[in-house]
């Protein structure tokens, strides 16, 4: 029987604990597809899978990451609409397809094996035919994660519109995609960071508009005021969590929308903790949890990405 390579988890809190093996290579079911994995996208909560500070639950020896472009191997009988050969990307997660994302008990690389192997069979619904473009496999690889998850914060509940501005909280992979998104779509845009190296990179490659240094404006949230004249921005792209929730808040107009991404910035002692609620009634805001995108919003990045040109990309 024909072996491919699969990378496990067989212990977690040290990068000693990822594992190679050898098993073999599986065949499609009626309705499902063979997927030949060629490229595989880092997230920051592969990292914290791997460090045991992901706060979600992790199916035991499990096969990391979540964020893979490949081509289909083997079509199941009853598939319609997929050949051999096709280039594809996978829902992150087997249950989220349309509307809300419902918990993350689905999710590849997480509470289901994920896409670190070469060969990996696949429910033929939560595949996605790449549109024809000349993306290479790494680059759509690099857009699911994020891509699907910056058009759920962009389109799913206040969607973004030419004029407005957005606030993005450091230089990874959320924001950045985030970045590339925004500036497609019109919008000014603000970016945090603790390197001036890397904002002078995202401001002379990626073309943000504003550049704020946390380091030397630990007050960012005022700074952000300043560049607006007051207004604060539409919409923020919160990674911090309850270490930087308050400014984020402080940073967004009346009314805007601050989405609640990542959780770099959450060891923050109780009696520190800001009291979200009163802050976001202070400014008429929305403060909207963002777990991952759907199915269906992957598709519709996809297609944005391809009609426009634009790439994910990683500093």
């Amino acid at each position: 029987m024909a072996t491919q390579t699969v990378f496990r988890w067989t212990k977690r809190g040290s990068y000693d604990g990822l594992q190679e093996f050898k098993e073999p290579i599986p065949s499609a079911g009626s309705y499902e597809l063979l997927v030949k994995v060629r490229s595989v996208s880092l997230n920051y909560r592969d990292v914290a899978i791997a460090n045991m500070t992901y706060p979600y639950p992790i199916k035991d020896d499990v096969v990391p990451c979540c964020d893979m472009a490949g081509e289909v191997a083997q079509v199941g009988d009853h598939v319609e609409g997929f050949s051999v050969g096709d280039a594809v990307v996978l829902a992150t997660s087997t249950a989220a397809l349309y509307g809300p994302v419902k918990g993350l008990l689905h999710s590849l690389g997480g509470p289901v094996d994920g896409t670190l192997r070469e060969y990996m069979v696949v429910p033929a619904h939560t595949a996605i035919k790449l549109p024809k473009s000349s993306h290479s496999f790494d680059q759509w690889a690099a857009l699911v994660g994020t891509g699907s998850t910056m058009w759920n914060t962009f389109y799913a509940y206040a969607p973004l519109k030419p004029g407005q501005s957005v606030l993005l909280q450091g230089t990874g992979g959320v924001s950045l995609t985030a970045l590339i998104f925004a500036k497609a779509a019109g919008a000014t845009t603000i970016i945090t960071s603790s390197s001036d190296d890397k904002l002078e990179y995202v401001k002379a490659n990626l073309g943000v508009d504003y550049t704020i240094n946390y380091k030397t404006h630990p007050d960012w949230a005022a700074e952000v005021q300043r560049i607006t004249n007051g207004e604060g921005v539409d919409h923020v792209i919160e990674n911090g969590g309850a270490g930087t929730i308050k400014q984020s808040i402080a940073s967004v107009a009346y009314g805007g929308v601050v989405s609640v991404i990542g959780f770099l910035a959450a060891n923050v002692p109780q009696d520190k903790m800001p009291d979200v609620a009163m802050e976001a009634l202070n400014k008429g805001c929305v403060v909207r949890g963002i777990l991952a995108g759907s199915k269906q919003q992957l598709e519709e990045a996809t297609r944005h990405s391809a009609s426009t040109g634009t790439r994910s990309s990683r500093v």
